[in-house]
């Protein structure tokens, strides 16, 4: 697949075949993530898989109870390594480039499962708390999105766009 034909074609999928994403293939939409730019290089995020029932029920729990979460077969949490950020930017690596650095490695990996055949959904309406608790964090590793990934039960319909000439300005506002 094209890259243009991964980016005009990915959409959020929340229905999920029960087929299993072999492990090689995780590995691979994962080593996308980590190509994404960071700050500095400083390459803070961290990712944290989970398959089993009980994991994927708490993570759903923890995003207010967004059923989906639980039925899809692999769960990525994205964190960021506060530490790691604030070491080379301070307070605004803490607040922004560690969200802008997580969300192109999420990017990438959504776009990477896409060209695999591999839905996925970014979830980011979910008690950080909560899903601290499900995957165990240390302190100063905030959890910053919850993806999930699985073959698409069905076709996904791709939702609109605004025109580009709606979003685009030249020179100033």
């Amino acid at each position: 697949m094209q890259t243009i034909d991964a980016i005009k074609g990915r959409t959020s999928v929340r229905d999920y075949s029960s087929n299993p994403i072999p492990d090689d293939t995780l590995k691979g939409i994962l080593e996308s993530a980590i190509q994404a730019p960071s700050s500095g290089n400083v390459q803070d995020w961290e990712f944290v898989l989970v398959k089993t029932p009980e994991g994927k029920s708490a993570l759903s729990e923890a995003a207010f109870n967004q059923g989906f979460i639980a039925k899809a077969p692999v769960v990525v949490v994205v964190c960021t390594d506060l530490d790691r950020i604030s070491k080379a930017y301070g307070t605004r690596g803490e607040q922004l480039y560690s969200i802008q650095n997580t969300a192109a490695a999420i990017q990438n990996m959504m776009l990477a499962a896409w060209d695999r055949g591999i839905g996925s959904c970014w979830i980011g309406a979910f008690n950080e708390e909560a899903a601290r608790g499900a995957v165990v964090l240390p302190v100063r590793v905030r959890p910053v999105a919850i993806i999930t990934l699985g073959y698409p039960a069905r076709k996904p319909m791709k939702s609109k766009r605004r025109p580009l000439d709606n979003a685009v300005h030249w020179e100033t506002f």
